[in-house]
């Protein structure tokens, strides 16, 4: 039976765009009165209700012709005001179900559904908006279809179990603001600073001068940090208050958020990649964060998505929780060769000596206008070698039984968790410097949607040697891993029609 969205959609959407009416009516008031004279004024108002008046016509258009069917194969959705649409969307293909809602939405108990597939990283279909209930029953039915339910409805089974994997305690959601950091504020603010800084030097008097802007340079930069901190801890607090994961049977559903409610699902079978997350702070209290990349959709990477599967927890739970949803065990890390640790020194070097070099060089165009010396970044070189060691001692990869687990970086480190049957392609690269020290990058391409910025698992800097076996390791168990999963997968089909047989007698 097909559904419509909910008639509260029609002058929640209309209020939602008023702001605009509001703008458009202000400038058209404007150029009327330029225009018309007195009159001016009543034409604008006359316009603007035109557009009102067509904006509403639009919404009550839309909200007629927007139909949507949820039946056993597919969600059947029709739509168009202008052109018509008509979309049949797979249930298999649905990976994620997410519900989101701001304050207004929750008050009125209407949210928007947005329906992510395999089929890449956007939102494949949205229901703006419908009753929560309703966006409830679309998440729940949808799931038990992808189950094996016959079709939408009561199938007579028992509602499945829920268990509540992880809860976001006050006194972790406190640390999560606390460990969070905006690192869009720092940049942002350099730009609108950084033109005010030869008028504040040309004010300073020329004794002391140095000192005194060094000094002020130092307070910029305190106060920069500040401002970036207080806002990725209130945006952190914003978006993880009251966070719960629970699992039903196969799937796991998360809510979160104050001001904006999210509700979503992450579907075990789908998962791709676990990306344990954690930084030097993190590490020293002993807390780290959990990732979930399903195919074609990394929760966070759209409106209604979870960033992380856990934002924060002790490191025990996270790598607990992270071996239930894929058992592979405590990887015993293999680093790279030691000498690479020389390659990295010399290239952090390199770097400085190009910004040294480049800094030079401004100053010489400007007149020596720069508020600090050029040679400044050179006592940095003092600590390349210890950066150069913390970057080798925070790499390395590890293969499981039946998973590749790999690690990298040092200050944003990344343990990431692929199982051999979700690798898409085994890729060997070697850059010219790397051939120069023998070695090579081996990475495990998925199809999650990650791997299209370049971050899949990999083990960097491997010896030539090691990366040949290793690749050829990967390709082996890949093959092994999915005719073990076939097997299983015919069992579970032989079982299932055991079942109905059964159950017909």
């Amino acid at each position: 039976m097909s559904r419509t969205l909910s008639p509260i959609s029609v002058p929640y959407r209309i209020l939602e765009r008023g702001g605009s009416i509001v703008f458009t009516a202000l400038i058209l008031s404007s150029g009327a009165s330029r225009v018309f004279g007195p009159a001016g004024g009543l034409v604008g108002i006359a316009l603007v209700g035109l557009v009102f008046l067509a904006l509403i016509a639009y919404e009550v258009t839309y909200y007629r012709r927007f139909e949507y069917d949820l039946g056993a194969d597919t969600l059947d959705i029709r739509s168009g005001v202008v052109s018509r649409r008509n979309r049949e969307i797979p249930i298999r293909r649905v990976q994620n179900v997410d519900i989101s809602r701001n304050v207004v939405q929750r008050f009125l108990s209407i949210a928007a559904v947005d329906f992510e597939t395999a089929g890449g990283s956007e939102t494949e279909a949205s229901l703006r908006f419908v009753d929560f209930e309703e966006a409830k029953r679309l998440q729940r039915e949808i799931g038990r279809l992808k189950r094996g339910g016959d079709e939408a409805g009561d199938d007579g089974r028992d509602p499945p179990a829920t268990e509540e994997l992880f809860g976001l305690s006050s006194r972790e959601l406190a640390l999560v603001g606390a460990l969070s950091f905006d690192v869009r504020i720092p940049g942002l603010l350099f730009v609108l600073v950084s033109g005010s800084l030869p008028a504040v030097s040309s004010v300073i008097p020329l004794e002391g001068s140095v000192i005194v802007l060094a000094l002020g340079l130092v307070g910029v930069a305190l106060a920069v940090l500040l401002v970036a901190w207080l806002a990725g801890a209130a945006a952190a607090v914003l978006n993880y208050y009251d966070f719960r994961l629970t699992q039903v049977e196969d799937e796991l559903q998360y809510e979160r958020g104050l001001l904006r409610r999210y509700d979503g699902s992450i579907p075990l079978d789908k998962v791709q990649t676990l990306t344990v997350v954690d930084d030097p702070l993190k590490r020293y209290f002993g807390y780290a964060s959990l990732r979930i990349e399903t195919a074609g959709y990394a929760p966070g990477s759209g409106e209604s998505g979870s960033e992380a599967a856990v934002p924060l927890a002790s490191r025990d739970r996270v790598f607990a929780l992270a071996n239930r949803i894929e058992s592979f065990g405590t990887p015993a890390f293999r680093r790279p060769p030691k000498r690479v640790r020389r390659r990295y020194a010399v290239r952090y070097l390199l770097v400085l000596g190009a910004l040294t070099a480049l800094l030079y060089g401004v100053d010489a165009v400007t007149a020596n206008a720069l508020p600090w010396p050029p040679y400044s970044p050179v006592p940095l070189a003092l600590l390349a070698p210890v950066a150069a060691h913390l970057k080798w001692r925070h790499r390395g990869y590890w293969l499981g039984d039946h998973h590749l687990v790999t690690r990298n970086g040092f200050l944003r480190r990344r343990i990431k968790v692929v199982p051999y049957y979700r690798i898409q392609t085994v890729i060997d690269s070697r850059t010219v410097f790397q051939r120069r020290w023998n070695v090579a990058t081996v990475t495990a391409d998925t199809a999650g949607s990650l791997s299209l910025v370049g971050s899949d698992a990999a083990a960097v800097d491997v010896a030539d040697a090691d990366a040949d076996g290793l690749r050829g390791t990967l390709a082996t168990r890949l093959r092994e891993s999915l005719a073990a999963r076939r097997g299983w997968l015919d069992e579970a089909v032989d079982a299932d029609t055991d079942d109905v047989e059964d159950a017909d007698l």
